[in-house]
């Protein structure tokens, strides 16, 4: 049996970019990965622009199998993916094996929701 790559996706709240990361993830590759997101900080909730754009989108409701959970609180990962340090970047002890410079969408417009969801599903198509 193949042991599939752990793959984790980090930005320093867990509450937007990487929980998207993490939806997608499962729905769109989870039979060749598993996926994880974390942050260095957390959030009380997930970013509710995000819960309520892939529920339309996706049919995904994130809310249901995700909440927002610090490093410590994951597998090691054998890929981590930082999604952009327009915030600051997370220390999680060593480097990442990508950082893809995501912009953080909270408390924009839906057009920048969406935008943000769909370059997250293209890079997760892309991975190997």
């Amino acid at each position: 049996m193949m042991v599939k790559k752990k793959i984790a996706f980090i930005c320093v709240h867990n509450s937007c970019r990487s929980q998207i990361a993490e939806a997608l993830g499962k729905h769109l590759a989870g039979d060749k990965f598993d996926f994880y997101s974390a942050g260095t900080e957390t959030k009380s909730q997930i970013n509710q622009d995000a819960v309520r754009l892939m529920k339309e989108i996706y049919g995904i409701d994130m809310e249901q199998s995700q909440y927002s959970k610090t490093v410590d609180k994951i597998p090691t990962p054998d890929i981590a993916i930082s999604m952009g340090c327009d915030v600051g970047c997370p220390y999680i002890g060593r480097a990442f094996d990508y950082d893809w410079g995501l912009a953080d969408p909270t408390g924009k417009s839906d057009e920048c929701f969406v935008q943000v969801i769909e370059e997250i599903a293209q890079k997760i198509k892309e991975l190997q």
